[in-house]
């Protein structure tokens, strides 16, 4: 390290070095215009073919591996001994290994990440209570952005452990609805409402079609299970416009909703049961 140190003085106060400092400087400025070059043409040529995902990996890769050489180059223009700064950097690289056992793990997990190709940029995920839209996946991290526009760093080993669910995987997505209704109502009646709101929604799919199923009695009514299909961007529109529909539908035709109920008897009211609606 000393002999890097004088080095370095050396060739700031000798003045004979003018010009190598011209030449280092050249190296530094060419090397990187060409470099940025060579990345963008690369990256052009495969936007189309590649994924998001691919394509700021490539870029990434492209960058640090250009800027490595290029500071390798002008190093060595300006007379370091790069023996010396290679050994100095071995030994602070076994030392920072042994404290970035941590790094290493997330660095395999980002690379099992990017080969199962679960997830890409701009998609939607969701990750225990967290959900948000993937800004970028590198070796060490997944960088989300919630909906309150909010930035969440995962780590991969994290990730890669966890249950994900990719919201945006597909292009097609159904809502699922859980309906209670009164015993006494039809359910051929239910079902035709449903399907005309559905068929009346701007945001809903006819194919594939809605999906109506009775799941049986439960304790306090029908249970009535209803989905629909929409394209994956219209997901808050559809959600909250049929939500609404259902419930002026059901009123404009009578359609009654259960409450569910608590009924206490005491010893000293006998049979006479306490309600308590819930």
């Amino acid at each position: 390290m000393e002999s890097i140190v004088k080095d370095l003085q050396n060739f700031f106060t000798q003045g004979e070095k003018l010009e190598t400092l011209i030449r280092v400087g050249l190296i530094l400025f060419i090397g990187f215009v060409i470099l940025n070059i060579i990345k963008s043409l690369i990256v052009k040529s495969i936007r189309q073919k590649a994924s998001s995902q691919t394509v700021m990996i490539t870029r990434k890769l492209i960058f640090y591996s250009g800027a490595f050489i290029i500071l390798f180059m002008a190093l060595r223009e300006a007379g370091l001994d790069l023996n010396i700064l290679l050994g100095t950097a071995g030994v602070a690289g076994i030392a920072i290994g042994f404290a970035s056992q941590t790094s290493v793990s997330n660095i395999i997990s980002g690379v099992f990440l990017m080969s199962e190709k679960t997830l890409e940029v701009d998609d939607i995920i969701q990750v225990g209570d967290k959900t948000g839209i993937v800004m970028s996946i590198d070796l060490l991290s997944v960088k989300i952005r919630t909906f309150s526009n909010t930035l969440i760093r995962i780590p991969n080993e994290k990730l890669i452990n966890s249950e994900v669910t990719n919201i945006t995987r597909f292009p097609i997505r159904r809502l699922d609805i859980n309906l209670l209704i009164h015993f006494d109502e039809n359910i051929t009646r239910i079902k035709d409402l449903l399907l005309d709101l559905a068929e009346k929604n701007s945001f809903c799919l006819s194919n594939p079609e809605p999906l109506f199923v009775n799941n049986g009695y439960g304790e306090h009514g029908i249970n009535i299970f209803f989905g629909v299909w929409f394209e994956k961007q219209d997901f808050l529109k559809l959600k909250n416009s049929i939500l609404q529909e259902i419930q002026e539908r059901f009123q404009e035709h009578g359609v009654h909703i259960p409450r569910q109920s608590l009924e206490l008897y005491t010893r000293e009211t006998g049979n006479d049961p306490i309600r308590s609606g819930t």
